[in-house]
């Protein structure tokens, strides 16, 4: 749904879903509900016109085809009582439920990936096959894993409300970690032909956005959101006309989108304001410093370098390692960086990553040793399911190849 009238469906699926959830439960039938609502507005506002209450006619016609479900279950008559002696509502609440179906999407009885799904599919308004076809699975898998993640939520004899105070802060770190998820699939796809998935970069732009419009106040939500921004504001510059990948240090910056970048370098103003810094607001600080450069020769390394450090102490993991190994090789040559990439050799997350193998291939020709740089390249290229990564790994590697081992590739 790319559409004006697509795009206004994408924004009121879950504001109705929640509606629906809230005044009914009964996930599966709510969404299915909801979904039929949906297709029929995409048949006939583009002919008869959006009505003046968008919202309020889904939410009607939802509910009306919620109630046809419940009549003609004929296993369910305990329901029907209940469900069909509920009128249509003649008036839709101004409340936004967008964030507490958020919230029900990343309960914690659910996996990572079934968080993930469940998040595209009810927030963000992405069929099952589109949902499969971003994660390269088939769609009957997709939609296996989708339904039961409702089921374990239904399990869990969840409500539909946010989360009490004591809980609130952890189920929040949660969606955020499931939106950060989706936006690095979106802006670097693991697998297939192409280097991204703008589809899922902007899905998780506009739900972050919708969170941040509702918590304004909380520095990760706006720094996570500064994040994004900043990110995907590269998007053009980091591909070739044919599609080949261009690194941070080679890019065009004039080709940056500065209205993204302007905006959130404001918002990482904001969230460093505050009174404690975490996660989302350090990597959006390092984006900014990035952004702040004209060219990459006047990047500010030892900045970029000291907030990674204070990154790892407050979050530590193997890619927070691995990036500040490239920014203290900036600062102190690539002999520090290479140092502190051996601290990941034991680490079972990385081993035979292909980032790992990149970044040492890359410090290792910076120091001269241009046999282990070919040789990691390569390596670094056999590791990745990305095609594009694929073809900017080999492409160094064969800058390399005179200086290959004997007998090596």
């Amino acid at each position: 749904m790319t559409t004006p009238v697509g795009d206004l469906l994408r924004t009121l699926t879950p504001q109705v879903l929640g509606t629906l959830l809230r005044r009914y439960g009964r996930f599966d039938g709510c969404e299915d509900a909801v979904q039929e609502a949906v297709l029929a507005a995409a048949a006939q506002w583009p002919a008869a016109g959006v009505p003046d209450n968008p919202r309020g006619w889904l939410v009607t016609v939802a509910s009306r085809r919620l109630i046809d479900q419940v009549r003609s279950d004929h296993a369910r008559r305990q329901r029907e009582a209940t469900i069909a002696a509920e009128p249509a509502p003649d008036d839709v609440p101004d409340a936004d439920d967008t964030l507490v179906l958020l919230f029900l999407c990343c309960h914690p009885t659910l996996t990572p990936a079934s968080q993930t799904a469940l998040t595209l599919r009810a927030v963000g308004g992405l069929t099952t096959a589109e949902i499969a076809r971003a994660f390269l699975v088939p769609e009957a898998t997709m939609a296996a894993r989708i339904s039961r993640a409702k089921q374990r939520i239904r399990a869990a004899g969840s409500s539909f409300r946010l989360p009490a105070d004591a809980e609130l802060a952890e189920r929040l770190r949660v969606v955020l970690h499931v939106l950060y998820l989706i936006f690095n699939e979106g802006y670097t796809a693991s697998s297939g032909s192409d280097l991204d998935r703008a589809d899922l970069a902007y899905e998780a732009i506009r739900l972050t956005r919708l969170v941040h419009a509702q918590l304004p106040d909380d520095d990760e939500v706006t720094g996570l959101l500064a994040l994004m921004l900043l990110t995907h504001a590269r998007r053009a510059a980091r591909t070739t006309a044919a599609g080949d990948l261009v690194p941070l240090a080679e890019q065009d910056r004039s080709r940056w989108d500065r209205e993204l970048v302007e905006e959130g370098t404001e918002l990482v103003k904001a969230a460093l304001a505050g009174p404690a810094l975490g996660p989302y607001q350090l990597q959006a600080a390092i984006a900014a410093t990035h952004a702040d450069a004209a060219t990459a020769a006047q990047t500010d390394w030892r900045q970029v370098a000291a907030l990674y450090l204070i990154l790892s102490r407050i979050a530590p993991n193997p890619m927070v390692t691995l990036n500040r190994a490239i920014a203290v090789a900036e600062v102190d040559g690539p002999a520090a960086g290479l140092a502190l990439l051996s601290m990941l050799e034991d680490d079972d997350r990385m081993a035979g990553h292909h980032r790992l193998l990149s970044v040492r291939a890359h410090l290792l020709e910076r120091s001269g040793d241009r046999a282990g740089a070919y040789d990691h390249y390569r390596r670094a290229a056999r590791a990745t399911a990305s095609l594009a990564e694929q073809r900017y790994l080999e492409s160094r590697a064969s800058r390399l190849r005179r200086y290959a081992a004997p007998g090596a590739g």
